[in-house]
């Protein structure tokens, strides 16, 4: 269980690092069309969505999910989600700007908050549900983790057991030896002190 939330910490960094990075090219874009071209907020916001959008979906399907599922669905599935969120975040948005006189910096910014929330749990619920960690980086980790599991001792019946050798993947696993207790306790203190 330890494992399963320290893996899902860790997808959750990810995608809040790549959602950085993509906040930075939307804020970014947003600036350049804001000050140069002097459109008003819906065109320059939604330039600098789909920019982002491209950039995030692109990383955090590798990256953070690491899931091998069908590019051309996983996009389908993710412009679903924007065809609801970019429509109502840009006439809100420009509403804000436009009629009510809000900053358009602090609605870019609100707007993005609420992208990154939503899309978060879009993603890990709807898009990549059931194929996460199934690309080959995620099958290179998972293979490591075999090996692993292979290189470390078993406790079965009370007894220690360990491997003769380590084979590669695609070997059959080897015939188990018994290990005293005191000798696999006393290798499993020194591998804890260097792994910790």
């Amino acid at each position: 269980m330890r494992k399963d939330k320290r893996t899902e910490l860790w997808r959750v960094v990810k995608f809040v690092l790549f959602s950085a990075s993509a906040g930075v090219i939307q804020i970014g874009l947003f600036t350049a069309l804001n000050e140069l071209c002097r459109w008003s907020y819906w065109p320059c916001y939604l330039i600098a969505l789909v920019a982002s959008v491209v950039w995030n979906f692109t990383l955090n399907r590798k990256f953070t999910f690491q899931s091998a599922n069908n590019v051309p669905k996983a996009m389908a599935m993710v412009l679903g989600y924007y065809a609801v969120f970019t429509p109502l975040s840009t006439i809100l948005g420009n509403w804000l700007v436009e009629s009510c006189g809000w900053n358009e910096y602090l609605v870019t910014v609100m707007n993005m908050l609420l992208n990154f929330v939503t899309e978060y749990l879009f993603d890990t619920f709807v898009v990549f549900r059931g194929s996460m960690d199934t690309n080959e980086a995620a099958k290179k980790e998972g293979r490591a983790e075999i090996n692993m599991k292979r290189a470390c001792f078993r406790m079965e019946t009370g007894s220690f057991f360990a491997f003769q050798n380590f084979p590669l993947l695609w070997e059959k696993p080897p015939e188990l030896t018994e290990v005293p207790p005191d000798l696999a306790v006393s290798i499993l203190t020194r591998v804890w002190v260097v792994v910790m």
